[in-house]
């Protein structure tokens, strides 16, 4: 699958089979995430991967309930380990260095025929404390993964018009 038909394919995942992910699909995956660019190329982040059902099950109740969250056989927590770090544009680098990485493990995915689903509804604290994540540190975003018992539905998007501008902002 070339790049094109991956975004085209890639698609928030709601609904997950009760498959097991293969070892080298997700060690793939998470080669994508570790390839990614970051600011400086400090990767300032870490990944835990989440397979145990009980604590998929209290991610989904710390995700606002978001139960379908917890039928994916894997959840890829990423975590920010220099959150207070801010680029000379004044912007956040770990929102946009996880950005980054998160979204490669979503194409990814999709390249592997799996399912994904970014997740930024969550309690902070909630996943801090169930992961024994340190508390100078910040989840940016929960990701479950699986083979896909869904189908995408129509994308619908703003024409290219309405989102960019040539030579000034208009």
């Amino acid at each position: 699958m070339d790049i094109k038909e991956t975004i085209q394919k890639r698609y928030a995942c709601r609904s997950y089979k009760n498959i097991p992910v293969p070892e080298d699909k997700i060690k793939s995956i998470l080669e994508a995430a570790r390839l990614a660019p970051s600011a400086s190329n400090r990767q300032p982040y870490k990944f835990i991967i989440v397979k145990d059902k009980n604590t998929r099950e209290k991610l989904a109740e710390a995700a606002d309930g978001q139960n379908f969250i917890a039928s994916a056989p894997i959840i890829i927590v990423g975590v920010s380990l220099e959150p207070e770090r801010v680029m000379g544009s004044d912007v956040p680098t770990y929102a946009v260095d996880l950005a980054i990485a998160m979204e490669h493990i979503a194409l990814q995915a999709t390249a592997e025929g799996l399912g994904t689903c970014w997740i930024g509804a969550f309690s902070q604290q909630e996943v801090k404390d169930l992961l024994e994540i340190p508390e100078q540190y910040k989840v940016v975003a929960l990701m479950p993964l699986g083979y896909p018992a869904d189908s995408p539905k129509q994308k619908i998007r703003k024409d290219l018009k309405e989102l960019v501008s040539y030579e000034k902002f208009k």
